[in-house]
């Protein structure tokens, strides 16, 4: 077991300030959530201008899944802090999904972040109450020490009745459990990394992080893009934001108005880059994180 997961022999009670940071990890999750629904514009994603690809759901709806959500990342990064059971994260997602679907209607709006941004929560949880700092190296590290074997073994033996599962299997892509399973590589490698170089650059809020979200557009095997478009639409949103990052991405004056292109051309395919908008609150959760941490340890 690696020093990402060794809990300290000398501290079988949780510290007093345990309850305090999950809530913190909480908060930036819903933060983070909110960042990526309020950046426009996104190709095909719901935003406070329109509803991109989507005829079911609206910012409105995103919100009310908000606020469904908004205990769910306090009790996981609590639980990650108590073991490293897989089995009652996923439990306790299970549970956050059903609560999401009762706020929206039945409407999907953040199962792939319930995932994701639920593995980060835990992870902080487990790194804090391990005594280590939570930065994105530390949050990676524990993560797969923990749980990497457990994900490797969900994606192998569970047949989801996904629509991101099908278009897996199919298309022998990388599904989301194998992603989290390696330490999710194209946050840690890719889309963080571009936001930071976008900020160091001189970029605003909101051009750093399309910076971030094109990033993981040509990177991911985003199957929401598989199930609406194909592997066709897959390919052709990759070429896109390839085009739109080769151009200056997220730096250049007129990043705005080339997003909003790509976005128009998206919506005219029904085509909706969702893994890609997980990835990108997935990143300014990090931000966030790092940013309490070290503020926490001045």
């Amino acid at each position: 077991m690696t020093a990402a997961v060794t809990r300290r022999a000398t501290a079988p009670v949780p510290s007093p300030h345990a309850g305090a940071f999950h809530a913190l990890l909480g908060r930036a999750a819903i933060a983070a959530l909110y960042d990526e629904l309020a950046l426009e514009s996104k190709p095909g994603l719901v935003s406070f201008a329109d509803s991109g690809s989507h005829h079911d759901m609206d910012a409105g709806t995103f919100l009310r899944s908000l606020f469904a959500l908004r205990h769910f990342f306090v009790r996981v990064a609590a639980q990650g802090a108590r073991s490293d059971a897989f089995e009652p994260l996923e439990s306790l997602g299970i549970a956050a999904e059903a609560r999401m679907l009762h706020a929206t209607g039945g409407v999907n709006t953040h199962r792939g972040a319930i995932f994701t941004l639920g593995l980060l929560c835990a992870a902080a949880g487990a790194a804090q109450d391990a005594g280590l700092a939570c930065n994105a190296t530390t949050l990676r590290a524990t993560l797969r020490a923990r749980w990497g074997a457990a994900l490797a073994s969900r994606a192998a033996t569970r047949a989801l009745d996904t629509h991101g599962a099908r278009a897996t299997r199919q298309h022998g892509l990388r599904s989301a459990s194998e992603e989290a399973a390696q330490g999710l590589p194209t946050l840690f490698d890719h889309v963080l990394p571009a936001l930071r170089d976008a900020r160091r650059a001189g970029a605003d809020d909101r051009g750093a992080r399309l910076h971030a979200l094109f990033t993981a557009m040509a990177e991911v095997d985003d199957t929401n893009l598989v199930h609406r478009g194909g592997l066709q639409g897959l390919c052709d949103a990759r070429r896109l934001a390839r085009e739109f990052l080769a151009d200056g991405g997220g730096l250049s004056a007129d990043a705005p108005e080339r997003a909003a292109r790509v976005h128009a051309a998206f919506v005219e395919r029904r085509l909706s880059p969702g893994g890609a908008a997980d990835l990108l609150a997935a990143a300014c959760w990090i931000e966030r994180v790092e940013r309490l941490a070290g503020a926490a340890s001045r």
